[in-house]
């Protein structure tokens, strides 16, 4: 197993150079060999074409989330949005999808599977935002290691996870669990006066695959969720006095 912290660069078993492979070579090499992989910031960063005022612009639509009530009822502050799109590996058409609840397949989250949950859909900004559409294709190129789909439904999933001296902020409140899909990936985007957020992806057998604290925006943590499970630790602020967060975008693919 890998224990990273990514402030220290990327580490043996992460997709960092690998020879000629590109980052995204090396990414679904190191799915389809251990079923979870962590790409660097820069190796992101610029499959999605992003600078400082693009990034800035990207990070700006975390600030437009709604609350997500069933996450309140269970002592959690998160917001969230969420949409979902089609995509053609083939032709590389990308549709957005007609919003609708959110339901998580039986047996994959314990808390709320076979659930119907109603959240705010995305923006018209955020979905029209240059640096979405390709993310979306780096994630449809990594899946693609793992299946041969002839078309991806997409869910996209935009969070933020606040903690204050009295309330730690849970990403996963239902604790290691899988979403039912093919490929799961986390993008963390931003995160303020925060300690804590550590993912772990296991094996369904229990066995630790990689234990990693996402610090870097741009940093990814891709896992295939057919064979394994996933959790994040919860956050607390560093500076007491003033509020922590930690947003990601969580996308998930799933073959049509």
């Amino acid at each position: 197993m890998d224990h990273i912290d990514d402030r220290s660069g990327a580490p043996s078993g992460t997709a960092g150079p690998a020879g000629a492979a590109s980052p995204v070579d090396a990414a679904r090499s190191c799915l389809t060999s251990s079923a979870v992989c962590l790409m660097a910031p820069a190796s992101v960063l610029a499959q999605m074409g992003a600078d400082e005022v693009s990034w800035a612009r990207f990070a700006g639509h975390w600030d437009e989330l709604g609350e997500d009530r069933y996450a309140a009822e269970r002592g959690t502050r998160r917001l969230r949005r969420y949409g979902q799109f089609s995509l053609t590996p083939a032709t590389g058409e990308l549709v957005r999808l007609p919003h609708a609840p959110f339901v998580q397949p039986k047996d994959t989250n314990p808390l709320y599977e076979t659930v119907d949950r109603h959240f705010e859909p995305l923006t018209d900004a955020f979905v029209a935002d240059p640096l979405l559409r390709p993310l979306l294709d780096l994630l449809g190129q990594a899946a693609s290691a793992l299946e041969d789909a002839g078309r991806w439904i997409v869910k996209v999933h935009p969070f933020r996870v606040v903690a204050t001296a009295d309330d730690a902020g849970d990403p996963t409140p239902e604790g290691r669990h899988k979403d039912g899909v093919t490929l799961v990936s986390s993008l963390l985007v931003n995160r303020e006066n925060a300690t804590g957020g550590q993912s772990s992806v296991y094996t369904h057998d229990g066995r630790e695959l990689l234990s990693t604290t996402l610090y870097r925006p741009g940093s990814l943590l891709l896992s295939d969720d057919r064979d394994s499970l996933h959790c994040v630790s919860p956050i607390r602020p560093m500076d007491i006095s003033q509020a922590a967060y930690r947003d990601v975008l969580v996308t998930t693919l799933t073959a049509a």
